[in-house]
């Protein structure tokens, strides 16, 4: 299983969490950069916005992975939400999202940015692990299984 315990904390994995739609989704993602890496909220949700305007960051089988590259990190951090109820993403496969995995890096990260991306995209594309993730039960289970930790039984 991949490793992410070097872009996520216990503090940036959330659970069952409720948003009506994509904006929702990336101004509560805009919310959790500015409490966790201290980061301007409303950058993080227009750049979050504008580079879905490119394309699509729903890969899949409901899967998103939104990201952007503010110049104000210094590295590679990242958050996962579980959402109670799958959201209209406009993904690939006109599914609709429910494990999003939020991804910034820093301005001039560009191949390490890549890298991270793909790496996710790897883990996640594994649909035994994302059906995993998506019966954790908890924040703490879900990121048990992300970081790779040891867990109980029932994880």
């Amino acid at each position: 299983m991949t490793d992410f315990s070097d872009l996520i904390t216990p503090e940036t994995v959330f659970s069952e969490v409720c948003v009506a739609n994509r904006k929702a989704l990336f101004h509560k993602l805009g919310q959790l950069a500015a409490e966790q890496w201290g980061l301007d909220a409303r950058a993080i949700t227009e750049a979050l916005t504008e580079r879905e305007k490119l394309v699509s960051t729903g890969c899949g089988a409901g899967i998103a992975i939104p990201h952007a590259r503010p110049k104000e990190l210094d590295r590679i951090v990242g958050a996962v939400l579980h959402l109670e109820a799958p959201i209209d993403f406009e993904s690939v496969d006109d599914l609709p999202v429910d494990l999003v995995f939020l991804l910034l890096s820093p301005a001039d990260a560009g191949a390490d940015h890549l890298k991270a991306l793909a790496r996710i995209a790897r883990a996640l594309r594994d649909r035994a692990f994302a059906d995993k993730l998506r019966g954790a039960g908890s924040r703490d289970a879900l990121y048990a299984m992300l970081a790779d930790l040891e867990t109980c039984e029932a994880v």
